[in-house]
């Protein structure tokens, strides 16, 4: 059983990675921290615990996390996608019945991550300043996995980026630069992983809390995939990083060194050196560790894996 700490700013497809997360026996998740994203870090806080809550796992702790990245000011959250209440708007949310503990996410990361898997599915600023805090901690955690970065195609946020990458690129070059083995299931792969009608049907029409919310959920950000991208479905990014997890086989990954771009019109874009170039002088790659980059996936048995631990 793989000992799990998710770092996620729930928004929609958070709710649905979590969701898979703990309907999987093979993952003890011990913990939530949350950061600044899809909504601010207040409203993830509080999100984070009434998932748990839905989910009847009150037990797990949550710590907040940053509320800004580490070198530039907050985008702002994306209500036209996941809600003004970060969870599609569809109804009233319950209170959590708890607080969250009284550490931050990277004090809890310290004290907790040693041994354990980290799943990143938001910007990376959390795991960047528990380095500061513990630059051993690299050398500590099992693995990191991160939902983030295109390493082949355009981005999402960006032509250039991807979402999470471009909120906090500077956070993202440090985590992509550490010690920690680090595996990317970026938009090469969660742009294939698409949840048409049906299978939104199977995780939503259930009578559990869960189904509940997701059917409450899911229609805000299926309407605005509809019309921006004219999807018939929604992308299940951040349950295909729980995928991976759950299934490493189902995944195409090469290795290379990563840096992520914090300047100009490409800031936020994730680069994989690629090798074959023609300049032998030292560069920006060089002295880099591998990152383990999904670059193909098999998409009909990833969404039949989620939509039959879901429903």
């Amino acid at each position: 059983m793989t000992r799990l700490i998710i770092d996620t700013d729930p928004g929609i497809d958070d709710a649905i990675a979590l969701f898979l997360a703990l309907a999987s026996p093979e993952l003890d998740v011990a913990g939530l921290t949350t950061v600044f994203g899809n909504v601010t870090t207040e409203v993830a806080t509080r999100n984070a615990l009434t998932l748990l809550d839905i989910a009847g796992r009150a037990d797990i702790p949550v710590a907040p996390g940053a509320a800004a990245p580490l070198a530039m000011n907050y985008l702002g959250a994306i209500p036209h996608i996941h809600g003004e209440d970060g969870l599609g708007d569809g109804g009233e949310l319950a209170q959590p019945s708890r607080r969250a503990v009284d550490v931050s996410a990277a004090e809890f990361l310290c004290r907790e991550a040693a041994g354990a898997t980290i799943l990143a599915v938001g910007p990376l600023t959390n795991l960047a300043l528990a380095l500061r805090l513990r630059p051993d901690l690299d050398t500590l955690v099992e693995q990191v996995v991160v939902m983030g970065g295109n390493a082949l195609g355009p981005g999402n946020a960006t032509p250039a980026a991807e979402a999470n990458m471009m909120n906090d690129p500077e956070a993202a070059d440090v985590v992509f630069g550490a010690r920690w083995p680090v595996t990317m299931v970026g938009l090469d792969v969660t742009h294939q992983v698409v949840l048409p009608g049906p299978g939104i049907d199977a995780v939503t029409t259930g009578d559990t809390p869960a189904a509940r919310l997701l059917r409450q959920a899911i229609p805000l950000y299926r309407d605005f995939l509809a019309k921006v991208n004219g999807l018939d479905g929604i992308y299940l990014h951040d349950p295909s990083a729980v995928a991976y997890l759950l299934d490493p086989g189902l995944f195409r990954t090469e290795r290379w060194p990563v840096r992520v771009e914090t300047q100009g019109i490409s800031r936020g874009k994730t680069w994989p050196s690629l090798g074959g170039t023609d300049d032998a002088a030292p560069s920006a790659w060089q002295g880099r560790p591998l990152v383990t980059v999904c670059v193909d996936v098999d998409a009909p048995r990833v969404l039949d894996l989620i939509t039959t631990r879901l429903s």
